[in-house]
Formats: structure tokens, sequence, C-alpha cells
């Protein structure tokens, strides 16, 4: 703990830079910076009279790189780090600080003693509560069974849920206030996920409001290979409170509105049909799918044991921040956790646990996508001040801002085949419009043998990978062979024998498929033998134009080489000048 004495000359000091800071900041940073001087002048006032000491709480920055590093920072100005604590010090202590067990057990429990009430009390207790509600609470043995879950049977979890609700309410309360909802639909978010912000069901449903793909692509939840925006917490709270609107707006009840969040609108309309059209929760509850009937039982559960804590010996266990601890930042370029963790030294189970959207601890910012995200409000300061530098910082993993591009546009454009029984590289490689010659060296293989279950690599047209050529064009004979069909024999066993692929086989012989049987004949060109027509010199290698040669003609002879190719290697423009003798370049030798 660092202790800070107030005095007329610390004052004077802090007044005279601000003075200087005022000048070069914009308005609404000055307003604030003269709001704390005047905070602090009154407590300047006292503590001349009685020398009273204002405590500082001074949180350490838990860094994995060392100190040396954290010398190339831009520093923040120590007079406005100052006033920034001073001015959360006093905000916590009016609004979000929670007091002590021991001054809030007034009912003076024994430790680890569980109180029990009779009905009455219950039934009384939620009373209070259903008089400052448009929600109907109402006390039965289905609302009591789930208040035994809560304050007997979970007892841990709700004191985790109790010190988790200082981080996700003051959130929760802000949106449903501006959406004019009640305030009380905050406890549906601990019914759905228990608060947890990476929270996932074997159905699909994600983050804290528990939404499925579908419902939340309505309401502009956007999934992809890295970002999950049902995980973040704003977010989800936002489209939430759009989802929830729009059930209330169907039924004009906010317990059938709550039912059909948790089931689906058309379970709800067919237990109000078989209720004789009756929009009353309790009226239709017999008739909702069985999952359904405890969900509200236990928001009025929850509703009762939040409000009522106390008297049942449950107190928060503080996860280690509160909601206004945290602050948001906009990232306008790629960055990994790992960059934000070594240069500025935010904790990553902090950045994980704040932002559990970014599913890989990949921010994919680019100049026309922005990010926000959410850090500790200690960092802000260093993280504004070294923007830049943290875009381009290495890590001591390696990852790279080109790194972190190839995987993006990897998760784009790579995707993995798993083959099925019956399947052959040709059919693969027709199905995704690519070669079987690609799909071999994409998976290292020798043959075009596969098996069931076998997983392969496939890249689309977007990857650099897709447009790589084998090293050398084989050069064919312009003669046609026939091969005839031996049993066990298949398209790639041939092409394999005439070094060429099964595509080709298919296009020679116009074959839709790759169905043959034993004694067809097939068409093939094999391996020209080597000859003078064709030589390698440098990085190119060249066809030696012999008499009556076309491009045509030339452009058969080789594997992968089409006219269009040639005209393009050697800049011809006119392909009826050919002459014998002539070198043209085929192909460029990797």
């Amino acid at each position: 703990m660092t202790f800070l004495k107030i005095t007329t000359s610390v004052v004077a000091s802090l007044l005279a830079t601000i003075s200087i800071y005022a000048v070069n900041v914009p308005d609404s940073l000055s307003t604030v910076v003269f709001d704390s001087i005047t905070i602090v002048a009154k407590e300047t006032t006292q503590a001349i009279k009685d020398t009273t000491k204002l405590k500082i709480t001074n949180l350490p920055k838990t860094a994995v790189t060392s100190e040396a590093e954290f010398d190339l920072l831009i520093k923040d100005s120590e007079v406005l780090v100052t006033l920034d604590k001073l001015l959360y010090e006093k905000f916590y202590k009016k609004s979000f600080f929670i007091l002590d067990t021991t001054t809030q057990n007034q009912l003076t429990f024994e430790v680890g003693e569980i109180p029990t009430y009779p009905d009455s009390i219950y039934e009384q207790r939620i009373e209070a509560l259903n008089i400052e509600t448009p929600f109907e609470l109402t006390y039965n043995k289905e609302v009591k069974s789930f208040i035994n879950l809560y304050a007997v049977k979970k007892r841990e979890l709700t004191a985790r849920m109790l010190g988790l609700a200082e981080i996700y309410f003051p959130m929760f309360e802000e949106a449903l206030d501006k959406y004019d909802m009640p305030l009380e639909i905050k406890y549906l978010a601990i019914v759905e996920s228990a608060l947890n912000p990476a929270a996932g069901s074997r159905a699909g449903a994600k983050g804290l409001w528990q939404f499925m793909y579908g419902t939340g692509k309505v309401y502009g939840l956007k999934v992809t290979s890295l970002v999950d925006d049902r995980y973040d917490p704003y977010k989800s709270t936002i489209a939430a409170c759009e989802h929830l609107t729009d059930l209330h707006d169907i039924y004009n009840d906010w317990s059938l509105a709550l039912a059909a969040y948790n089931s689906g609108a058309g379970n709800v309309n067919r237990a109000i049909r078989r209720a004789g059209g009756t929009k009353n929760y309790w009226a239709v509850w017999p008739f909702l799918p069985r999952e359904t009937r405890g969900y509200v039982p236990a928001f009025i559960a929850v509703n009762y044991v939040m409000n009522y804590a106390p008297e049942h010996n449950i107190y928060p266990m503080r996860p280690g921040m509160f909601y206004y601890d945290i602050d948001t930042v906009t990232v306008n370029d790629i960055v990994a956790f790992d960059q934000f963790n070594e240069m500025l030294g935010i904790p990553l189970d902090e950045l994980k646990f704040m932002n559990p959207q970014f599913k890989k601890g990949i921010i994919p910012a680019t100049s026309g996508k922005k990010y926000t995200i959410r850090i500790p409000r200690r960092f802000v300061a260093d993280f504004l001040n070294n923007e830049q530098q943290l875009y381009t910082y290495k890590t001591r993993k390696g990852i790279e801002r080109d790194k972190l591009l190839a995987e993006v546009k990897k998760a784009k454009n790579r995707n993995i085949h798993i083959v099925r029984s019956g399947e052959s590289l040709g059919l693969i490689a027709k199905r995704n419009h690519v070669y079987v010659n690609q799909i071999k060296r994409w998976n290292n293989l020798r043959s075009n043998t596969i098996y069931p279950g076998q997983k392969l690599v496939l890249f689309g047209s977007g990857s650099s990978k897709y447009y790589q050529k084998s090293s050398t064009p084989v050069m064919r004979s312009s003669e046609k062979t026939k091969h005839i069909v031996k049993n066990g024999e298949n398209l790639g066993l041939i092409a394999k024998k005439y070094k060429c692929t099964v595509t080709d086989l298919k296009e020679w012989n116009n074959m839709r498929n790759s169905k043959i049987y034993p004694k067809q004949e097939i068409i093939v060109y094999r391996p020209a033998k080597k000859t003078k027509s064709s030589v390698k010199e440098g990085k190119y290698l060249y066809h030696i134009v012999r008499k009556g040669d076309t491009l045509w003609d030339i452009a058969k002879e080789y594997d992968g080489i089409t006219v269009d190719k040639i005209k393009s290697l050697n800049h011809i423009k006119n392909s009826h000048r050919l002459k014998p003798g002539q070198k043209l370049k085929i192909a460029i030798i990797s």
C-alpha cells in the first residue's frame, strides 16, 4: 500500500502541471482533470487541519517481460495516474464496494451454518419482491426446490455468482434501462450461464445469454473461425434485450417471454392452445416442455436468493475486480493476446476472461474492421501511449504480424476433407474443383491410395498453395497409345503408370466418371523419350521448335502447360511465325 499525504505544496504542483496538460488535451479530459483537482483540494483543506492520509490502491502489473523492456514504453504522467486513482477510489466507496461479511452478518450466523425458514417466510419475502417488479413472482413447491438448490446445495456457486455480479450486473442494468425493460431480467443470465461468459451447452448455445447460432445471427451476433460474438458480454447482452423485447411484444407477459426465450415461441404457442388460449404462465405451465417448466421457477428463486443471500449466510466471493476496474479500447490492426501480455504486462487469464469472444486469442482487426476489447483500466494509458509499437511487437513465441495475417487467411482458405467409403482422389478432386496432383502435393501422398476416415488438406482458390505447380512438367509423346484395362486396375493406378493424373485420363477419353472395366481400351499419351527438343537452361525449361510444330502441339506434349502460358512466357502475339530451331520457354523450374 502507498500513502499520499496532501499538502499545499503538492496541490500547487498539481495545479501547475494540470494547467500545462489542459492546453494540449481535449476538453473532456480537462474537465475530468479539474473535477479531480477540486476533489483533491477539498481533501487538502481537511488534510492541513488534521494531517489525514488518503490511501491509494496501487495494483501491480504482472508482466512476463523484463524491466528493461518496460523502460521502452512511453510512460503516462504520474500526476494523471494519481488523479485517476483518487477519482476511482472515491467512486468505489460510493457505489460498488461490497462490505465485509462481518458488517453484513447482522444475524450472527456461525461459520458454515445453513439457515432454514418456514414456507410463510419465503412467501412473505417473495411477495415483497413481487410488489416492485412487473414479473409475477409466486412462491410454490417448484420455486422452493430451486431456492433449496441455490441456497443449500450450490451455496459456493451462489457465492461466486454474487461476486461476478459486481462485474456484469452494472452492464446488464445499463442495457436494460436503455431498452426500458425490468432490471430483474439481469438474473436471467444466472439461470442461463451462472455468469460464466465462456459457457456452452451440448445443444450449441454459447455465452452469458446462451444464444444458439441461428438466433444469434438474427440479432447481429456474427460467428467466424476467430471471433464468436455470442461470447461477447456486451454484444450478447444487447442481443438478449432485443430478443426479449420482441418476445414480450408477442405475449405482453414477461413470464411467457422468458419461457419463449428458453424453448422457442412455437412451443409456448402450442402450450397456450392446449390451455384454451389463456396467456398466463402458470395456466400453460403443465403444457410446456419438461425442461422449460423449471425455467421461470428457477428465475424466481434466483431473484429471491440474490436479494436475501445474507439471510442464508451466503456472501460474495470477489473475483478480484469490479465493473469499473475494466475499460474498453479500440484495436485498429491485427494483434494477439500474447503481445498485450508480453509488451504491456496484462495477465493472459484476465484478457481471456474479459474477451472470451476471441476464440484463438487473435484480434483480426484491419483498416476496414476495427474491434473493441476490454482490458484492466490500469493498463489503458500504456495501451494508448504505445499502440503502434504494440502492433509490430514480436512476442517470445514468435507470433509476428505476418504470421497472424497468414493464420487469418489460412482459416478462410484451408479445409479438411474426411475420406468416406468408396471415395477416390479423382472423385474428391472433381467435387472440390482441384487436381489430383494438387491433393497429393498438399498432403505429401506418394500414391493415390487413400482409406476411409483419412483427413486430407484442401486449399481454395484464395490460397497461394492452390496455384503451385509441380517442379518440372512431364513431356509427352504426341502419338496416341491404347491401354487395355486389367483386372484390379483403376484410373489411379493407370495414371501412376503413365505419370499423368486421373483428370488427364478422363479428358483424353471424354469420361464423365471414374468407372472402368476389364479389357476396356483407354487412350493414353506416354511420357516422351528424352530428345533434343526439350532443354533445361537456368531457371527455365525450353522446347526447341521442330518443323510443323504448332503451339497447340507443343502445349499438349507437357503436363499443365497451355497455349496462353507459352505465349505469356515468350511474349508471342502471332503464333504463325514459329521457326524450326526456335527456343520457346515452357515453364519455370522451381
